[in-house]
């Protein structure tokens, strides 16, 4: 199977900046898209910023200008900068990656979610 755990989540004022970090491990054998949710009390899951395997970027346009998603494919590792934080960044921030790994002699696809890390943004 596949797993993710994401790290980095804490408290920080406004104004401030957190880096979060996700660490796929499995037999992985590709990852597509490597993605960041957040989701606040109340309300829906949200895509927050996403990035393929070739680098192309996209953001939600809350974040643009502030957030920075990028990957290390060789770590098999996602990281998220979040600088100029708000309060309404508060929120539990969740790694997704889409690709395939090796089970029992086959090739199958995987979509992981990870567990979440919990970021404050508050004075």
């Amino acid at each position: 199977q596949v797993q993710l755990v994401e790290s980095g989540g804490g408290l920080v004022q406004p104004g401030g900046s957190l880096r979060l970090s996700c660490a796929a491990s499995g037999s992985i054998l590709s990852i597509n898209d490597m993605d960041w949710y957040r989701q606040a009390p109340g309300k829906q899951r949200e895509l927050v910023a996403g990035i393929t395997s070739g680098g192309t970027t996209n953001y939600a346009d809350s974040v643009k200008g502030r957030f920075s998603i990028s990957r290390d494919n060789a770590k098999k590792t996602v990281y998220l900068q979040m600088n100029s934080l708000k309060p309404e960044d508060t929120a539990v921030y969740y790694c997704n990656a889409v690709g395939v790994y090796h089970s029992g002699g086959l090739h199958r696809t995987f979509n992981a979610w990870g567990l979440g890390t919990q970021v404050t943004v508050s004075s």
